[in-house]
């Protein structure tokens, strides 16, 4: 017997389905066309610009009609509901030409919707116009529900901002930065874990823009002179997108850096992590443990959280209780209970981690390992029957015992609760549809230590100077990783008790290939360049 939910699942479908039926029969009988999914959304640009540009915002939603192409003088307009006659006639008022409509499923009027206003905004430089904007503007409205929506009639600066937000959601940028100079303001985008510039606006409108994002984060924008920390949440484009706001003082105003992340974003399995086969069997063999501690290490924006919530993913299951303490709470995990510490009120990690411990966890994970008190608790944590997840930040996996170490835990609590440390990069993946053929040069693959000798180091691949449009002109496209392994093993804890240094637990280490030699891998499998990995891990050699 169905569930009520599933119940009411079933009804819903149903009621949507007789509907659409419903639709169909009306335009058939009124002598119109009906489409499940309309092939071409590109109406010409003068449709939808200057007056009409409504039509594809507020209005067409309201009315469930728009203009979606135009052929032989006529203007084809999408139709949710055929009856809807007086929109029709609207249209063939403002445009003053035969309108051809189209029945077609709500869904997708707003996909068209949401297609046309992305190519539009898209187009837009976002460049500020003086004439239009003045100290009389009003930065008190706040964000609309969806940053695709912005009218004309908003003020310039709303609509710059928005904008912005928007071209950096597009182009799948991890980060805005808004950096203000002696004689203008910059705009740059991370995009790939590269910064770009995107625009440079005049400085007489920077208070304006710096104010109108904090207003959005809901941060204090008298005060100038303190580092702030806000949060924006917002749809673009249907998703939804949390936007973690920094700003600090700097010579010439405040700097702000926002970063995306997309809450919508679908989790990824630990096998498109980017690890190599066999690093992908250690790492789950790993994580079915019971008890123990698992570190992964690496810089700001290595991706370690999502490491991290690819393991969780991994393993949660109905007969485990999985609890997370993070700073941010970066993704929702479903069926995993996490919780947002707050220094600013006494919730650090270290205090989170005791509240959870009285939980009854079976799998745990702390954001990150900051001072003494965390790692200590976490390290009786793991001895006391919990598997363990945290990050350390470390060049190396081997830097990461010399740095517990250094902040005080004992030798033999280490060696008894490690069970091994995963050091991370992130490295840019060539352009599939534009990189070119190349080899490497005996220098290149001394530098790899990728034997001479390897005739596939004469197949390998470069990136296009001249890029494509799937690649946005850079050569490369997306991301992926390299990991190094460090299994705590005997020979390794005999290291830990001696209070060896780095290097010789790495010469202790069995099978540990450092973050260069997995680069090399990559490049011999045609994934990224050579120019990337030594860029990436110069630091490693």
């Amino acid at each position: 017997m169905d569930s009520p939910l599933e119940e009411s699942n079933l009804q819903s479908a149903g009621s949507k389905a007789t509907d659409t039926r419903q639709m169909q029969s009306l335009a058939n009988m009124l002598g119109m066309d009906y489409a499940h999914r309309l092939e071409v959304v590109s109406p010409p640009r003068e449709l939808l610009h200057g007056d009409f540009s409504r039509i594809i915002g507020s209005w067409g939603k309201q009315h469930g009609a728009i203009p979606f192409k135009e052929e032989d003088n006529k203007v084809f307009v999408a139709i949710v509901d055929p009856r809807q006659t007086e929109a029709l006639d609207a249209l063939r008022f403002c445009y003053g030409r035969t309108i051809c409509p189209v029945v077609v499923p709500e869904e997708e009027l707003t996909r068209a919707i949401n297609s046309i206003r992305t190519n539009l905004m898209s187009d837009k430089s976002g460049n500020l116009d003086a004439s239009k904007t003045g100290e009389q503007e009003d930065f008190s409205d706040s964000l609309k529900i969806d940053v695709t929506e912005a009218e004309d009639d908003d003020a310039p600066i709303i609509r710059y901002v928005n904008t912005l937000i928007f071209r950096a959601a597009s182009q799948r940028a991890s980060d805005i930065h808004v950096e203000p100079f002696e004689d203008c303001l910059k705009v740059r985008f991370r995009v790939d874990g590269v910064l770009s510039d995107v625009d440079t606006e005049d400085k007489a409108f920077q208070a304006a823009i710096l104010s109108r994002i904090k207003v959005m984060a809901n941060l204090d924008i008298a005060e100038k002179r303190l580092p702030q920390d806000g949060r924006i949440g917002l749809k673009i484009a249907g998703q939804d997108v949390d936007i973690r706001v920094s700003t600090i003082p700097t010579k010439y105003g405040e700097r702000i850096v926002m970063r995306l992340l997309d809450k919508s974003k679908v989790m990824i399995s630990l096998s498109s992590l980017g690890l190599l086969d066999d690093d992908t069997d250690k790492l789950n063999r790993f994580i079915q443990k019971s008890h123990g501690i698992i570190l992964v290490t690496g810089p700001t924006g290595s991706g370690k959280t999502t490491t991290l919530y690819s393991c969780l993913s991994e393993i949660n299951s109905e007969d485990k209780n999985i609890l997370t303490v993070e700073d941010p709470i970066e993704y929702d995990l479903a069926g995993i209970g996490q919780m947002q510490a707050n220094p600013k009120i006494g919730f650090t990690f270290a205090s989170g981690l005791r509240s959870i411990l009285r939980q009854d966890p079976d799998v745990i994970m702390v954001g990150e390992i900051r001072d003494l008190d965390t790692v200590e608790i976490a390290v009786q944590a793991s001895l006391t029957g919990h598997l363990v997840f945290s990050t350390l930040h470390t060049n190396d996996a081997p830097g990461a015992i010399t740095r517990l170490l250094d902040m005080g835990v004992e030798p033999f609590l280490i060696s008894s609760s490690l069970l091994v440390v995963v050091a991370q990069r992130l490295v840019r993946c060539l352009c599939p549809s534009c990189k070119l053929p190349s080899e490497l040069t005996s220098e290149q693959a001394k530098d790899l230590g990728i034997d001479p000798r390897n005739t596939r180091m004469r197949h390998v691949f470069k990136p296009n100077p001249e890029g494509c449009p799937d690649c946005r002109l850079t050569g490369y496209q997306g991301r992926t990783g390299i990991h190094e392994f460090l299994i705590i093993d005997d020979a390794v804890r005999q290291k830990i008790m001696q209070r060896a240094d780095s290097n010789q637990i790495r010469q202790a280490a069995t099978g540990l290939r450092n973050l260069r030699a997995v680069g090399a891998i990559k490049i011999l499998d045609g994934v990224t360049s050579v120019e990337e990995i030594i860029r990436v891990t110069h630091e490693e050699e």
